[in-house]
Formats: structure tokens, C-alpha cells, sequence
């Protein structure tokens, strides 16, 4: 059975919050609901950056994930 799109961005706060690195690809959530395809999983991810609850994280060479509190937290810029 197919997941809603609020569980699975749930899914992808939680990996964001229970991961060992605050950094994560885009890629890293795609385990969240395989069933998805990969494009969903990234607009999903996207929507919980404009709502604010992840932000972006730049490492010179590809755009990674953070969730808000992780960054507040670690300082990660």
C-alpha cells in the first residue's frame, strides 16, 4: 500500500532527526517509501524546506539536507 505524502515526509524528518550524520543526500530518503519514485521523495523534501522544517546544506559541490533543530544545534552552516 502506497504511503500519503505527509507520512512520508514524517518518514523523512525522522531518518533526518535519528540519522547519525545531520547531513543527508536526497538519496537517503528514498528508503523511506520505496514504492515512490525518486522525483516525489525529492519534492516532498523540497516542501519540508519551504515549510521550514529542513534547510539546506551546501557542501561546494551538492545540496544536502539537514532538519532545522540538527542545524541549530550542531551549528552546521
Amino acid at each position: 500500500m502506497a504511503m500519503s505524502d505527509q507520512e512520508i515526509k514524517d518518514a523523512i524528518i525522522e531518518k533526518a532527526l535519528k540519522n547519525k550524520k545531520a547531513q543527508l543526500y536526497v538519496k537517503d530518503f528514498y528508503k523511506c517509501d520505496p514504492d515512490s519514485k525518486a522525483r516525489k521523495i525529492k519534492n516532498l523534501a523540497n516542501e519540508l524546506v519551504t515549510d521550514g522544517k529542513m534547510v539546506f546544506f551546501s557542501s561546494g559541490s551538492t545540496t544536502m539536507y539537514v532538519h532545522a533543530d540538527r542545524q541549530r544545534s550542531e551549528n552546521v552552516n
